[in-house]
């Protein structure tokens, strides 16, 4: 009777919620490496404002790191309200995204950034089962588009030399 007993304790431990969950681990450890990021970005260089072509150095990637922080938090929040269900084989999905995260660092480092930031949101938006070619010829062609231009034009920083980048260059 005690071993039933114990068995019903172990399942209430299981459903309820915990702060030593997957979850909390996981967004723990993000928002810890996040932090430590942060505290570095406050030692980059400035630029003296006369040299400066848009955004001081370490302002983009505080920004960033800030919404990696607030998103990871609502992620905590929806895996409290519903658990993240065990799985215990990674599907197929998964490495096809790694193998296209590496390629698109060998084509970005290679051949082109914007390239491989093509190949990227084409390949990925596909493989998880994107088939409407409009919405796919936006996140191929357009979105990579609007990246460039917002980096170009308001952040006015450059993207490495490339084939197309080149052509924009000059």
């Amino acid at each position: 009777m005690k071993h039933v007993h114990n068995n019903n304790e172990r399942a209430i431990k299981k459903n309820s919620p915990s702060f030593f969950n997957d979850a909390s681990i996981v967004s723990f450890v993000i928002i810890i490496f996040s932090l430590i990021l942060f505290y570095f970005t406050f030692y980059f260089d400035e630029v003296p404002p006369i040299l400066n072509r848009g955004i001081q150095p370490a302002t983009f990637p505080k920004g960033l790191l800030l919404l990696i922080i607030f998103l990871t938090s609502i992620v905590y929040y929806l895996s409290l309200k519903k658990p993240w269900k065990k799985q215990t084989i990674l599907p197929k999905n998964f490495y096809y995204t790694l193998i296209i995260l590496i390629l698109f660092t060998i084509i970005s480092k290679t051949i082109d950034f914007f390239l491989g930031l093509s190949f990227l949101s084409f390949a990925i938006s596909y493989l998880w089962g994107e088939r409407r070619i409009l919405l796919i010829i936006f996140v191929t062609i357009i979105f990579p588009t609007l990246v460039f231009l917002f980096f170009e034009s308001i952040l006015h920083l450059r993207f490495p030399s490339g084939i197309i980048t080149d052509l924009y260059y000059g």
